[in-house]
């Protein structure tokens, strides 16, 4: 079962949904691992408190960029009042495959940056 999630996760690495840029973004957020390199923008939309449309711009590892790939499927069309306590715990689960602790700031990269885009702060939330 892990082979198909690893299939899955370098998939989104290869091809990532929703990756590009939205030039009149509503929110734009970027977010860093400075302990691996790893950096991702997210683009935001909004249309009467959903997210509308999502893109994401990165670089860095494959467990980083696929997780944002796999959130910003997560998120599109939902309630940005909704989406400011996305639980890690779902965009894990989507992931698929256990992550190590050395790992875990790669995985929830782009759910940490998504959280400081709609609520302004920066907490490392592990739920």
């Amino acid at each position: 079962m892990d082979d198909l999630y690893r299939e899955q996760i370098l998939e989104h690495y290869k091809n990532p949904h929703h990756f590009g840029e939205i030039t009149d973004a509503d929110i734009t957020q970027e977010g860093d691992n400075p302990l691996c390199g790893d950096v991702i923008t997210l683009y935001l939309k909004l249309d009467d408190g959903r997210v509308g449309d999502v893109r994401f711009r990165g670089r860095g590892c494959a467990i980083s960029q696929a997780s944002a790939s796999m959130l910003t499927d997560m998120i599109v069309g939902k309630p940005v009042q909704e989406l400011k306590t996305f639980p890690t715990k779902d965009l894990l689960e989507e992931l698929g495959i256990p992550i190590s602790p050395a790992r875990m700031k790669c995985a929830t990269l782009s759910v940490n940056t998504l959280r400081v885009a709609l609520n302004g702060d920066s907490h490392d939330e592990e739920d």
